[in-house]
């Protein structure tokens, strides 16, 4: 990877297909192009465009077309991560839509699971319903947990609901029938029935979006899905049209909460599957850097203008989980395990009326932004407490692409925080730094105290345009032992993208014991799922040889109310049916790997006791062509230049080295600063980096330097 500085002219060989990488952020816009013969890549960064994400997507493919020099008909495909879908949900811009369920269960949304973020409060806090009630329908139909038809589907009370839908304007219907994972013969008739009634309104059935038990969490996912078909559709279309003008006629995958990507045409009929886009870009990324640096044990974390992300990589792989929450609200889909708080350097202080110094979670975003980027904020963030302690390189922050007002931010940081606590204007900065690195901090306790999992056998990756700032001090206040700084951090979750294969999930609710009863329906199920997966990569153009199908079982111990998830390692073939000849030490491998899982998590498992299985899952893959990236090639070391800044309490010279300036036998002793075109990593006293042949730089702290 390289950067659009000054100094690194980019040469795309002249024949070959480009293929771009976009992750849209609250603030930024990043991207990674690569030439798919020569394996070059560049990063280039935009301001991000609230009103229309897909203006600044596309002005940063012009600017980077005349940066690093290629016509824009070469661009050979896009991977496209999006915040689009999350930030609908955050900001309750969702159109007006309904819910038709089965008679009997039409405030399954608003009982929900009855969980309680204070217990000890009188009151349950409020919950924000997807669908009030006077949208939620019910009509007669049921159907059993064995899939069997007790009562058909009343059309005529159907029909009625449509009327009504009708002259409430609703643009978005969400289906969800009882037991419909186990027969969705009712949820089809009756999609094709409001088809019929309703053209043009959008259609959600829970059988479709989320196959699985578990009413509340099935009714949640369907429903965002329902209300984010609307959203998504009407980006995408923009997107299409603007590309279109614009010459540009590459296909675009949208990067999915799994990792994955997909089609636009399958993005729109689900979005849902896109909650977590963008943030998945960058866990992908760092399974990636684990591989290259033979590190199997990595903390991940993504700082951005917004956020910030923490996803973990155990043994070399990105954990993933059956079930997330945006905002507190269930999403029962398959992802990429990612805790997200409001900490960017966005994140707004303030001084309460108690006296208290907080920092977080309102985010002063991309508009106005920081009051340093002189885009009309006032208010002072993370950022500009950076800039005032002198971190930042106001001439030339982002490549020289942007000026930082310092003296303004500095100004407005002691009207609203130095003043009111009565601490002097570099204390404040000083202080709300330390409060958002302790933010961070117990973000990352938390990811991994849960999983019974040390922090001293984890390296840090940092990575977006925040992270670097505060990457040490973070690690030295979890007790990890040591930081990567990837190459091109600032766009590391846009790289990430680049590795993106075509991933479609699937699933199947069957609850039964796990043991030998249970293989002929096991293979039954896995039968169905494969010729399902197939399909959808047919859809998707995905060559017969380039396909594959990892299997995993959902599992638990009888009478528990949670699953642990476990490969289910099986060689696919037509011959040997789907679990092969070995189908019975299969399974008892995968309750071998399940006692095991259970153990590391909760300290406990009952070897003599049979497991249930409870949902299997089929992740139907098309493998995209890897990306070939060009070996890091250092330049020659230069001496490093000094900037006034504040380190442990008093403004002193610090050594400030611009990172590609580094070569590979110096080594960088703190305190200093290393700045890079869309980052600046600070490197505090006692604390030593040194470059890694792939070009990451690690920093280590001075007591586990050897």
């Amino acid at each position: 990877m390289n950067d659009d500085s000054e100094s690194f002219q980019p040469v795309f060989e002249t024949t070959s297909q480009i293929r771009v990488a976009v992750d849209i952020g609250g603030t930024f816009t990043d991207l990674q192009f690569l030439d798919e013969n020569s394996g070059a890549a560049c990063a280039h960064k935009v301001p991000t465009t609230p009103a229309d994400p897909s203006e600044g997507l596309v002005q940063g493919i012009r600017e980077a077309s005349g940066l690093f020099g290629f016509d824009l008909d070469r661009v050979g495909s896009i991977m496209h991560g999006t915040t689009i879908a999350t930030n609908a949900v955050l900001q309750r811009k969702l159109p007006a839509g309904a819910l038709i369920t089965t008679r009997g269960f039409r405030d399954v949304l608003e009982i929900g699971r009855h969980l309680r973020r204070d217990i000890y409060a009188s009151k349950a806090e409020d919950r924000f319903l997807l669908i009030p009630r006077s949208r939620r329908f019910e009509v007669t139909e049921r159907t059993m947990a064995d899939g069997s038809t007790q009562t058909p589907l009343a059309e005529a009370e159907l029909r009625k609901v449509a009327e009504e839908l009708r002259r409430l304007k609703v643009e978005t219907v969400a289906v969800v029938f009882l037991h419909a994972y186990a027969n969705p013969r009712s949820e089809l008739r009756a999609a094709e029935v409001l088809a019929d009634l309703l053209p043009g309104i959008s259609i959600s059935c829970s059988h479709e979006v989320s196959p699985e038990i578990r009413e509340f969490e099935r009714s949640s996912t369907t429903a965002l899905n329902a209300l984010l078909m609307p959203v998504v559709r009407g980006y995408l279309d923009r997107l299409s049209s603007r590309l279109a003008e614009n010459g540009i006629t590459a296909p675009v995958f949208l990067v999915q909460s799994n990792g994955g990507v997909t089609t636009p045409g399958i993005a729109a009929r689900q979005p849902a599957r896109l909650l977590l886009s963008g943030p998945a870009g960058g866990a992908r990324a760092a399974e990636v850097v684990s591989d290259m640096l033979d590190e199997p044990n990595l903390i991940a974390v993504d700082m951005g203008g917004t956020s910030y992300d923490v996803s973990i990589v155990a043994g070399g792989r990105i954990r993933q989980v059956t079930q997330g929450d945006v905002d507190g609200l269930p999403v029962r889909l398959p992802m990429i395990e990612i805790r997200t708080i409001g900490a960017g350097g966005g994140s707004i202080a303030s001084a309460d009326e108690t006296g208290r110094l907080m920092v977080g979670p309102e985010s002063a975003g991309a508009v106005p932004g920081p009051v340093c980027y002189s885009r009309g904020g006032s208010r002072p963030t993370v950022t500009d407490a950076n800039a005032v302690l002198g971190r930042f390189d106001p001439d030339n922050f982002l490549g020289g692409a942007m000026t930082l007002d310092v003296d303004t931010a500095a100004a407005e940081l002691e009207r609203h925080v130095a003043l009111p606590l009565g601490l002097e204007r570099a204390d404040a900065a000083s202080g709300i730094v330390t409060i958002a690195v302790s933010k961070m901090a117990a973000a990352i306790r938390l990811s991994l105290f849960e999983k019974g999992l040390d922090p001293e056998d984890f390296a840090l990756v940092s990575f977006g345009g925040a992270s670097g700032l505060h990457a040490c001090e973070t690690a030295e206040e979890i007790g990890s032992r040591r930081v990567v700084f990837p190459r091109d951090p600032g766009t590391l979750s846009a790289w990430g993208m680049l590795f993106g294969d075509i991933v479609q999930d699937l699933a199947r609710a069957r609850p039964m014991p796990a043991d030998d009863t249970a293989l002929e329906a096991l293979e039954q199920v896995l039968s169905e799922l494969v010729d399902a997966g197939h399909a959808v990569l047919e859809e998707n153009g995905v060559a017969a040889d380039r396909r594959a199908f990892p299997v995993s079982l959902d599992m638990r111990y009888p009478g528990q109310a949670y699953e642990i998830g476990v490969p289910l390692n099986v060689t696919l073939g037509e011959d040997l049916g789907c679990l092969g000849r070995d189908g019975q030490s299969v399974l008892s491998a995968a309750v071998e790997d399940f006692h095991a899982s259970h153990m590391a998590q909760f300290n406990h498992a009952d070897r003599d006791v049979t497991p249930d299985i409870v949902t299997i899952r089929v992740a139907a893959t098309g493998r995209l062509p890897r990306p070939v990236l060009r070996p890091f090639e250092g330049e020659q070391q230069r001496a490093p230049g000094t900037r006034r800044a504040v380190v442990d309490g008093r403004t002193q010279d610090v050594a400030v080295y611009w990172r590609d300036a580094i070569g590979k036998d110096a080594v960088v002793t703190g305190p200093a600063i290393i700045e890079e075109t869309h980052s600046t990593h600070f490197i505090p006293t006692s604390w030593t980096t040194r470059l890694h042949p792939s070009g990451a730089l690690i920093a280590v702290r001075d007591e586990v330097r050897n």
